[in-house]
């Protein structure tokens, strides 16, 4: 008989239940639960509809519990990283959780630099500088002068959030927390020196817990909801990166990775991290894995430029499923025009179509027009923008000085 192990893994774009189904020798996958996960604006600010995918997540669960029954062993959950929900003395949610890209944390980085100079975070942290890191989204709070944090009892990641509703139970899991430019990868734990120099409430900031770790049962009210019984929730990689280059089946000692979703990841997994002065200059970032090891990645604005087209046409009445855009773009000119992902110009929401059109008038390209074009100009913009940061990590990984010559280089910044 199978034994069947669940995730929950939520992007920030969809989220899912997912069965892996293991016969002693092999695991199959098999989706029970697909759902959107579409962020929320109220009083101008974004946030994650948590409770819509909470339920979701129940309805998996439930479908999982009528279709494997006493076959599930356990459940883990990963998720995006950077955002996280900060819970009263109560357990209960003092707010929704912010959405990442939402405007709270404009200036922040300035902010963040008056206070600890900016070459000392890195050192200290190791993680590239992201406007919406969880070091800026904390500094926001504190800026608001809002009642939230000074209440707050805990900070919980959002895989640690909903693993403490199914169970009960609190903890911050290492991975997800790496993520929040607040923990040391060298020393292994949260840098409070740095959180104390921010002002950041040291209170927030808890004992850490490992990959594998096993976080509780399922609570009564939850076995009850569901039909699961006597189930073990596991605290996994909790950050989505982590928990996928986890699964790559590679024994070699530096394997290489690309991760491409919202946001398109690039790196090795190493076992110590890399904090230099290159590190520091080319922007590459040091998050914590499984077992103790380190990704040494790049992060690139990804798939978020195509789902934020297909939200703007869907706007307009015109519906493009995903398994078409290739098709589409397949009849088009070939690098008739590129755009470079990680300009500033692209990481906000709001009528993308006409800001990647804008980017290229304004590096005298040909404009993409057509619907067909956009896409093209997106997805061969992503494959040299990886070109890029693979000839970086080469040098990394090799001691192999960058190719000066190669195509990418070309490319309008």
């Amino acid at each position: 008989m199978h034994k069947v192990y669940l995730a929950i893994d939520l992007g920030a774009g969809s989220g899912r239940v997912l069965a892996g189904l293991y016969d002693g020798k092999k695991i199959n996958l098999e989706e029970v639960n697909r759902f959107e996960n579409n962020p929320v604006e109220v009083a101008n600010h974004w946030h994650w509809n948590i409770n819509n995918l909470y339920d979701n997540i129940l309805n998996g669960l439930t479908i999982a519990a009528s279709k494997y029954g006493d076959s599930i062993v356990s459940l883990g959950i990963d998720t995006w990283g950077v955002d996280y929900a900060l819970l009263g003395q109560d357990g209960a949610l003092l707010n929704l959780p912010y959405q990442y890209r939402d405007v709270r944390t404009d200036q922040m980085m300035e902010r963040a630099f008056s206070l600890v100079d900016k070459r000392t975070i890195y050192e200290k942290t190791g993680i590239q500088f992201m406007f919406f890191n969880t070091i800026f989204q904390l500094l926001s709070e504190l800026d608001d002068n809002n009642l939230r944090i000074k209440h707050a009892e805990n900070l919980l990641f959002i895989p640690d959030l909903i693993g403490y509703w199914l169970t009960g139970i609190m903890c911050q899991e290492r991975s997800i927390a790496s993520t929040s430019q607040l923990y040391n990868p060298t020393e292994k734990k949260w840098d409070y020196d740095l959180i104390k120099l921010l002002g950041l409430p040291q209170k927030l900031f808890k004992e850490l817990s490992d990959s594998g770790s096993t976080l509780g049962k399922l609570s009564r009210l939850i076995s009850g909801k569901t039909g699961l019984k006597n189930t073990n929730v596991i605290s996994v990689a909790g950050h989505d990166t982590a928990s996928a280059v986890a699964a790559i089946p590679s024994q070699l000692p530096a394997p290489a990775f690309l991760s491409s979703g919202t946001w398109s990841l690039m790196g090795i997994e190493i076992d110590k991290p890399i904090i230099n002065s290159d590190s520091y200059n080319d922007a590459f970032t040091n998050e914590s894995g499984a077992n103790g090891s380190i990704r040494f990645l790049k992060n690139i604005c990804g798939l978020w430029l195509i789902q934020e087209c297909k939200r703007e046409w869907s706007s307009k009445g015109i519906e493009i499923e995903y398994e078409e855009m290739a098709s589409i773009a397949s009849e088009i000119q070939p690098f008739r025009s590129l755009i470079n992902p990680d300009n500033a110009a692209f990481t906000k929401s709001g009528d993308m179509v006409k800001k990647i059109q804008s980017y290229c008038r304004e590096t005298n390209q040909k404009v993409p027009e057509s619907n067909g074009e956009i896409i093209r100009c997106v997805y061969e913009s992503l494959a040299l923008r990886y070109s890029t940061v693979w000839d970086s990590l080469l040098y990394y990984a090799t001691d192999t000085p960058p190719n000066t010559t190669c195509c990418w280089r070309r490319v309008p910044r």
